[in-house]
This record gives C-alpha cells, structure tokens and sequence, in this order.
C-alpha cells in the first residue's frame, strides 16, 4: 500500500518509517514534488492534523497521514501542547524552545510531562485518528544528542535517560509516534 505522508519534517518521516512494515510504501512530500508548508491554524493537535492531511489530499487526491504531537507538561497546564514546535517564536527553534521549558521549570518539583501524538489518515475520503502518549519527566538539563525537537530533556516513564541520548530502536520502544503508528499500521493491515 502505498500513502503521503504529509509533512515536511525529515526526523518524524525517519521515525516513521523505521516502524513500518515493508509491506507500506511511504512517499514523503518532497518526494511527490510538494515543496510547501502546510498551515497548522487550529488549537488542538487533532484539527491541526486533519487540516494537514486535508490540505495534501485536496492537492493531490491520493490516500494520505499527516500526525501532530505536542509536549505536554503538568505544571505548565499542558503547554507547550500544540504550539510545541514554535514555544519559543515563530521561528521553530529546539533549542530556544527547550531552554524556555528549563527556564519556566527552574525550581519545580512536578516535572511530569507527556508526550502526545495524533495520527490522521484519509483513505477514500474517509478520516481516521489514531493517537500515542508517552508520559515521562523533563529533565533539569539538556542530555544526549539525537533525535530532535524536546528529546533531550524528556526522560519516558520506565527510561533513566532522555529521548536524545537512545538510538532509533530505543526510542520506538517508548515513543508516543510509535505507538499511534503501530495502531495506524493495525488498522491498515486490517482493511
């Protein structure tokens, strides 16, 4: 089966595709010759991801996913939640973003966090969601060197280190994509 994974983002089209079977065929939008980006105008993660996947589809009339994930963090009443990529301005920067979150939890003791993602597919014009969480802790400090976004300061629940300090394959066995992935490819499987 073949889909468009709408999104622009070379680390989530990475993760992605190192959980999906063989049997699924993923076409980045680069790789459909879109080079554009895709408004993200909604207040939740859900809406955002359904305008994604609308707005590929509408373009291109092909079966499609897009996904949105947010941190959200106890203390900070669920911010940054969906304005996760750009916390720190417009401008999508992990690293203002992450010294932002240390800044606003200097001195907190509730570091309890999540990591939530949502998956929206549009088979024969028919909208699906799937969704993934990983809870954890954010970190006092920034450890490791992979991955992207606030992996180097979340630390997942059952884990004694952060997101950027594990491999790929480490990472699935906690991650919040992951698991919203796992059921997409379940649901498809069945279809």
């Amino acid at each position: 089966m073949k889909l468009i994974f709408a999104t622009n983002n070379f680390h989530k089209i990475k993760e992605i595709k190192s959980v999906l079977p063989s049997e699924f065929e993923i076409t980045t939008l680069a790789e459909a010759g879109i080079n554009i980006d895709i408004p993200e105008p909604y207040d939740t993660l859900e809406a955002n991801a359904r305008e994604k996947t609308r707005f590929i589809y509408e373009l291109v009339k092909t079966n499609c996913f897009s996904e949105d994930t947010g941190l959200e963090i106890e203390s900070l009443h669920g911010a940054p939640g969906v304005k996760s990529a750009r916390y720190a301005g417009e401008e999508r920067s992990d690293e203002k973003n992450i010294e932002k979150v240390l800044k606003k939890l200097a001195g907190c003791a509730n570091r309890r966090a999540q990591f939530k993602t949502i998956i929206c597919l549009i088979i024969k014009e028919e909208y699906y969601f799937f969704e993934g969480i990983c809870s954890g802790i954010i970190a006092e400090e920034v450890f490791g060197k992979e991955g992207f976004g606030y992996d180097p300061i979340f630390i997942p629940q059952g884990a004694e280190k952060t997101f950027a300090e594990m491999s790929l394959i480490e990472k699935n066995k906690y991650s919040h994509r992951g698991k919203a992935m796992n059921k997409l490819v379940t649901f498809l499987s069945n279809l």
